[in-house]
């Protein structure tokens, strides 16, 4: 069996694994990426946020993006307790030097990435999974891996980054992924052609609809085609009795305003089923390793920050690893920097995110104010704008006392009742 050194081992080549790969091998690091699919492969999460630029910027691939992405200007609300939409643009966030971002089919923006992993100087292996992994008391790891045509090989390094995604490699291996049974949601989702857009600017807008048992998203791609899905409740998805297409179109069906949208639209293939949703590692680093991206955590994706998270994430991921293999002695301090901040950044979306359906948010939400700059704060929350000291975390607080106050006035009032799940969908 051959063996073969490097320094870093990534594996996984989505955005987080080739944005890792990437700025090490542009630090100097001999870096090997391993990928089980071969680019360009499928994935869902299309929505990009402002604070993406900057680090597509600085990956030097802007351009690239640019001519495949649809302009992103801002975001639609629509809800059916409302007689009215109501639209944010980023635009008016805190920091308004990044008034946009784009929506990317993730398949070319996926290869895009990866391409550019290769270009810097990883060795990118595709068509190769990882079958095991062991780390060695004397320090690194030793993996072994399994081509596409059947060759076994191993790779010995000094460092491995676990960028496998929802597939959360590591945090199975060490029986650490917990499942979030406070926000235990599922989705499912397909791609439509003919879909209603809106006009202008407003065309590249994100739409999210609510309805009594979860919420849709409406995001337009630069080929004329459009990604719809239903992230839902647990109840609502016990419901569910006929294959993923059929459950997809009885559950929009449930919307009238975005069956409105896709009133002469068609879905082009059959729409994909995915429980398990939300879900967090009980730790991000370790010997000689660290997690990126939904290799550690995996939110309701209802504020676009997947995609934001893995690469932002990563940036600081290489950052620690250099001090790591460059500076032992600051390997704890290096590691508890990087855990510390990404997993602040997903406890600030997480706050907003499990509340999304609840009454009062909706309804904070659908009457903006920017008063005290409240508006401006949220925006850029919306935005990412969540890592660095910012006056937005006093207004977001302000944000939260008016949730907690409206919530309390509903209960006293008697909130209004979630409706029991329909009956089971069974085929048509």
């Amino acid at each position: 069996m051959r063996e073969t050194a490097c320094e870093v081992l990534v594996i996984g080549g989505g955005p987080a694994g080739s944005t890792t790969a990437a700025r090490l091998v542009s630090d100097g690091f001999d870096v090997v990426l391993l990928e089980k699919d071969r680019h360009p492969r499928f994935h869902i999460g299309e929505s990009l946020l402002p604070m993406n630029m900057p680090l597509l910027e600085e990956l030097g691939v802007m351009d690239q993006v640019a001519a495949i992405g649809m302009p992103k200007y801002g975001i639609e609300f629509v809800s059916p307790w409302h007689d009215h939409v109501v639209e944010f643009h980023f635009a008016k966030a805190w920091d308004k030097s990044h008034p946009s971002a784009f929506q990317v089919r993730r398949s070319e923006f996926d290869h895009l990435l990866l391409r550019n992993a290769a270009t810097t100087g990883a060795r990118v292996i595709e068509g190769c999974r990882v079958t095991d992994l062991e780390f060695r008391e004397s320090g690194g790891a030793l993996a072994t891996s399994r081509s596409d045509d059947g060759e076994v090989q191993q790779w010995r390094a000094r460092f491995v980054v676990d960028a496998t995604g929802r597939d959360t490699f590591l945090a199975n291996r060490f029986r650490i992924k917990r499942s979030n049974l406070r926000h235990n949601t599922a989705a499912v989702f397909g791609h439509f052609t003919g879909a209603k857009r809106l006009s202008g600017l407003a065309e590249g807008h994100i739409t999210i609809f609510w309805f009594d048992y979860g919420w849709f998203w409406f995001i337009p791609l630069a080929d004329g085609t459009t990604s719809i899905g239903a992230v839902c409740q647990p109840d609502y998805v016990r419901t569910r009795a006929a294959d993923a297409t059929t459950f997809l179109m009885n559950t929009i069906a449930l919307c009238p305003a975005l069956g409105k949208r896709l009133m002469d639209a068609r879905i082009i293939e059959p729409a994909t089923f995915t429980g398990n949703y939300s879900y967090k590692a009980t730790r991000m680093t370790g010997p000689d390793y660290l997690m990126v991206g939904d290799s550690f955590a995996f939110i309701d994706p209802v504020f676009s920050t997947g995609v934001y998270i893995a690469m932002s994430s990563a940036f600081r991921a290489a950052e620690a690893i250099k001090i790591a293999l460059r500076f032992p002695e600051q390997t704890v301090t290096a590691m508890g920097t990087y855990g510390e901040e990404t997993e602040r950044a997903i406890n600030i979306f997480s706050w907003y995110i499990y509340r999304i359906t609840r009454p009062a948010f909706r309804n904070l939400f659908m009457a903006p104010s920017n008063v005290c700059r409240i508006e401006e704060a949220m925006m850029s929350l919306l935005s990412g704008d969540v890592y660095r000291p910012s006056p937005i975390f006093s207004r977001l607080l302000l944000f939260k006392g008016l949730f907690y106050a409206k919530t309390m006035i509903g209960s006293m009032r008697g909130g209004k009742k979630m409706p029991p799940p329909p009956p089971l969908m069974a085929a048509e």
